[in-house]
């Protein structure tokens, strides 16, 4: 049975509560999946024919690459979307590997009923292209981190984009397990590379928060 007021945490359900959303998917053709841990839920490559949401448990998305390296992107918990922005297009196929990480259960919402929900719920539809738009900007963000060659390189410019207001300090946000995931690398060789830049004297590590003490060697390890 579909839990309505889960998915009223679900980006594309913003604003909505249990009932209203309850209304809307009686008029579409849902399914409610179940995955067991470790349990593949799509592959690379597979066409993308329906919406679907975790409603509840985590899975996560990896890319392989030719020589077997995987890359893990994110984890995706509830009550958020798998590859949104791929739903329509050409090439409406999922990018990466999707496996369930906990038990999990999966909303499907076929994609010719979703249109015609978006048809008639102009809210539905903002909350749709809003989602895919800061989906599109996480993805930016990471293939921009992919660019730097050195672990260093990908921290230091990490920490000066969240020292937005330039008091040179940032709250990572992020535990060094979830950084290092972010950034494709072995925690080991970020926890490394956090102590060089700490024995280097580029930042101070204070618990959760990174106090930044030379910003312009920052700045030169982003073009190393």
């Amino acid at each position: 049975m579909i839990d309505y007021q889960v998915l009223t945490g679900s980006p594309i359900f913003r604003g909505f509560d249990p009932e209203s959303i309850s209304a809307l998917l009686q008029k579409a053709n849902c399914r409610l999946r179940r995955y067991v841990s470790g349990s593949v839920v799509a592959i690379s490559g597979e066409e993308i024919r329906s919406l679907q949401i975790v409603v509840s448990g985590t899975v996560k998305g990896e890319m392989v690459d030719y020589s077997g390296k995987t890359l893990k992107i994110e984890d995706i918990g509830t009550p958020r979307a798998l590859a949104p922005a791929f739903l329509f297009g050409s090439n409406n196929r999922y990018p990466v590997n999707v496996t369930a990480v906990t038990d999990a259960e999966i909303l499907t919402i076929d994609r010719n009923d979703f249109v015609r929900l978006l048809r008639t719920d102009e809210r539905l539809l903002t909350n749709y292209l809003n989602n895919i738009s800061n989906r599109s900007q996480f993805l930016s963000e990471k293939i921009k981190f992919l660019t730097f060659k050195t672990i260093k390189g990908k921290l230091a410019n990490y920490f000066l984009e969240k020292d937005g207001n330039g008091n040179g300090r940032v709250r990572l946000g992020r535990t060094h397990r979830e950084l290092a995931d972010f950034f494709g690398v072995a925690r080991p060789s970020l926890s490394r590379a956090l102590n060089e830049m700490e024995s280097e004297g580029y930042i101070v590590v204070s618990g959760k928060e990174i106090v930044i003490t030379d910003r312009e060697g920052l700045a030169e390890l982003t073009r190393q």
